[in-house]
């Protein structure tokens, strides 16, 4: 068992090229050890790490001028749909790497858009790890000034204490969850650059109170700007482009990773 977030990882993960997505290739990962002792010293260990090898491929994001986006969710909150919906809109060369803990059904949804994607399979983990999105960019080769997009394992808990590398991170939540998601989740919220509430199309039916949701993001995370959109008709997608636009220009290539940081305590 992973004495980091209690998954039972068996130590291994898969690459599915974007060439060959019907047959996965087997990599081996140290981070998901189940003989490893669960003692507080062993996780700050393997977290940092996790956070060394983060720090190489932030290095290779800023050497070659790419946006990384790390998008995370609870399942079902819409990260896949509204990634489709951007690619179709977002200029310039676009990569995804796609974690699940098995099949390629993403991967394949993205692979229609025309960008180039790689599935990333973590078995019984449940989060993407800094080794992984290495292995997975050295398959990829992103050009340089490309935007690559990495959709995490959907799970609000322990993607929050790993860093990819990523210059950003982008929490989806969606209409049909309850407002107290923040609240229930401080640690993927307060690691936050940005929240999207995902699915507005849908709250002239449901009982939701956006205003709450802001608040709630705002206590535990008041530097974090908030997004409100569907991706299923469009509504606050311009929003959404003009974010990342402004992500890829030169003031925003440097980010201090805050997903090892403990929220604030009340």
């Amino acid at each position: 068992m992973c004495i980091t977030c209690g998954c039972d990882g068996g130590g291994k993960f898969s690459l599915t090229p974007p060439q060959q997505l019907h047959k996965p290739v087997e990599f081996t990962s140290t981070l998901h050890s189940e003989q490893s002792p669960e003692t507080r010293q062993l996780e700050v260990q393997i977290l940092q790490k996790n956070l060394d090898l983060a720090q190489a491929n932030r290095r290779y994001f800023q050497q070659n001028t790419i946006l990384a986006l790390n998008l995370l969710s609870s399942p079902g909150a819409g990260k896949t749909t509204l990634l489709e919906k951007t690619l179709r809109q977002l200029s310039g060369q676009s990569y995804v790497i796609e974690g699940d803990q098995a099949t390629t059904n993403d991967a394949d949804r993205i692979r229609a858009t025309g960008a180039s994607s790689l599935q990333v399979n973590t078995g019984t983990g449940c989060h993407l790890e800094a080794d992984m999105v290495e292995q997975a960019l050295a398959q990829l080769q992103p050009v340089k000034g490309a935007t690559v997009f990495i959709e995490n394992v959907g799970n609000l808990v322990c993607p929050a204490l790993f860093d990819l590398g990523e210059h950003a991170r982008v929490v989806i939540a969606s209409v049909t969850e309850g407002e107290d998601k923040p609240l229930k989740y401080p640690h993927m919220f307060h690691s936050a650059d940005l929240v999207i509430i995902n699915k507005a199309d849908l709250l002239p039916h449901l009982q939701f109170d956006v205003e709450l949701l802001k608040r709630n993001v705002a206590e535990i995370n008041a530097r974090c700007p908030i997004l409100v959109l569907s991706a299923t008709t469009g509504e606050g997608m311009a929003d959404w482009l003009n974010w990342i636009a402004d992500r890829k220009k030169p003031a925003h290539t440097v980010y201090t990773p805050v997903s090892i940081q403990q929220p604030a305590q009340a």
